[in-house]
């Protein structure tokens, strides 16, 4: 039997070249290996290293025509053109048909790309008429909406491991599906969801099969990127998220042996960097201080670079913690703050302190740390001034701001609050769509504020050798820094004389009507000084 799993392309405005490595799909591939070795496994990325081709905007998404209007050649750009990222739905039939497969299995990890995976279900459907199975995040989530369409003839909801060896196990002896964990199929034209039930042990699971992929389409700073996982789930319960629904309440962690011999493996096959993808890395204090001795002492060339693009918590971290990091290899840190407002971390159940994040953050960058701290614009519990309170005090202290606008992800906890979600509420859980407003606030506001942030971390990313410098001396240094930085001169010194954005255009200066001056004015008139990512601060004068 021949199985083939597919990561499939997305279509959005915009893309990551970084966090699209199969983690998910390679360790089924593993776990197939080691409990059914009989059965061929093949995954094929469809996403990542496969370009882009621009596409029409879909009707869903046409109110955003005004907002992302023009194609902006200035740092301040949001986005423009919508894209479809990956290998073209022809292509990618073409070749799961050279595969010759008994059975496809596609990943549908976020919401909002769904309509891809059914596109691809449809058409292999249509081609090969094999049994089609679907999983990931947004399975998890929406079950049913997934298994209702006519091409798919299987889902799995939560974590895939058991339940596809269990699967294909009853597959080849009889296919009596009822046994099955976490399986959705259809029976009598009726839909079918069996109990969900726990994974294998984490230290039962064999490290991830990655040998289908080609090491040089996954890169960080152009050096071969590998994911690791040291644990699964959260202890938290941020009304945000939706990660229990995939990986449930439970907070399961690998065995620091185990995690080391899968680093010294993929070190061995050219890896350099380790992307820790873990939804909460750090909440065992002790334990992540272990791992991090174990890397200091296993990798003593100090030639590999760590990450964890997934965010870190802050709650966890403290000063002997921060260092052993450091000298680990890790070289940026990644800080969920979501919100300064105490009342809203309060309403969204994130058990963080503004004392604490202030404290990490300043140990953080004695020690060099290079920081992006994450802000959520638009959470539907929070008001204008509090976000703009947020996005006032990072930029007050030495990290970029990571402005990331708010998408209700489908049957999270604050989703509850809201009327049942449709295909096209779904197809818009999206950062890009700024789908939410309130009576708090609009999608011009959470626009602005989003621009507002690129226009702080243009001014912060500059470097210089004194404590504090001006702003006008900071902003004529970047006129002769390149083209990009003298454009931006240029559309901030009109953003303040004229009280307009403009977008750089090859047809010259094309205003941004949907930005408004009186959004930004509320953020830059609280500014006296803006702090670098080097502690060194430009003052207003």
């Amino acid at each position: 039997m021949k199985l083939v799993l597919i990561q499939p392309p997305v279509q959005d405005f915009y893309d990551t070249d970084i966090r699209l490595q199969p983690i998910g799909l390679c360790y089924l591939k593993a776990a197939i290996k080691k409990f059914l070795p009989e059965i061929d496994v093949v995954v094929k990325d469809f996403h990542q290293g496969c370009g882009r081709k621009t596409i029409a905007i879909p009707a869903e998404l046409s109110y955003l025509k005004s907002y992302y209007a023009w194609p902006d050649s200035s740092p301040f750009s949001a986005f423009h053109q919508f894209y479809h990222f990956g290998k073209p739905f022809g292509e990618i039939v073409g070749e799961v048909v050279e595969e010759n497969p008994d059975m496809v299995g596609i990943s549908s990890l976020f919401s909002p790309y769904y309509r891809e995976v059914l596109e691809i279900a449809n058409l292999l459907k249509a081609k090969l008429n094999i049994p089609i199975l679907v999983g990931g995040s947004h399975v998890s989530a929406c079950p049913e909406m997934m298994l209702s369409h006519p091409a798919v003839d299987f889902v799995i909801r939560g974590e895939g491991e058991k339940p596809l060896v269990e699967f294909l196990r009853s597959w080849n002896n009889g296919r009596h599906f009822e046994t099955v964990p976490n399986l959705g199929y259809k029976q009598g034209g009726r839909i079918q969801m069996n109990p969900i039930e726990e994974n294998y042990p984490m230290d039962d699971l064999p490290a991830p099969d990655l040998s289908d992929l080609e090491i040089d389409r996954y890169r960080f700073e152009k050096k071969p990127l590998s994911f690791v996982i040291t644990s699964r789930s959260c202890p938290h319960r941020c009304s945000f998220c939706s990660v229990h629904l995939t990986f449930g309440t439970s907070f399961r962690r690998r065995k620091i042996e185990l995690v080391l011999e899968e680093m010294l493996a993929r070190y061995e096959e050219g890896y350099r960097v380790f992307d820790f993808e873990d939804d909460n890395l750090t909440f065992y204090v002790e334990e992540m201080k272990s791992l991090c001795r174990s890397i200091i002492q296993v990798f003593p060339k100090r030639d590999i670079h760590l990450v964890a693009m997934n965010g870190i918590s802050y709650l966890s971290l403290d000063p002997e913690l921060l260092g052993l990091m450091k000298e680990a290899g890790f070289s940026h840190l990644n800080l969920a703050l979501v919100s300064s407002d105490t009342t809203v971390r309060q309403t969204t159940k994130r058990p963080h302190t503004i004392q604490k994040y202030l404290e990490v953050v300043e140990a953080a960058a004695k020690l060099g740390f290079k920081m992006v701290s994450y802000q959520i614009l638009g959470l539907p519990n929070e008001s204008l001034d509090s976000m703009i309170q947020t996005l006032v005090f990072n930029a007050r202290l030495p990290v970029l701001l990571g402005a990331s606008m708010f998408y209700l992800t489908p049957n999270s906890p604050i989703a509850r609050n809201f009327p049942p979600r449709d295909e096209s509420d779904v197809f818009k859980a999206r950062l890009t769509a700024m789908a939410i407003e309130t009576e708090h606030f609009n999608r011009d506001d959470i626009y602005t504020l989003f621009v507002t942030t690129r226009i702080i971390n243009f001014i912060k990313g500059f470097e210089f050798a004194e404590s504090e410098i001006s702003l006008a001396d900071i902003l004529s240094e970047a006129r002769k820094r390149n083209s990009r930085s003298a454009v931006g001169v240029e559309v901030l010194e009109r953003l303040f004389t004229e009280r307009r954005l403009y977008a750089a255009t090859p047809s010259g200066f094309k205003q941004l009507e949907r930005f408004k001056y009186s959004i930004f004015d509320r953020v830059w008139s609280r500014l006296s000084y803006i702090s670098t990512q080097n502690i060194n601060r430009i003052v207003f004068i």
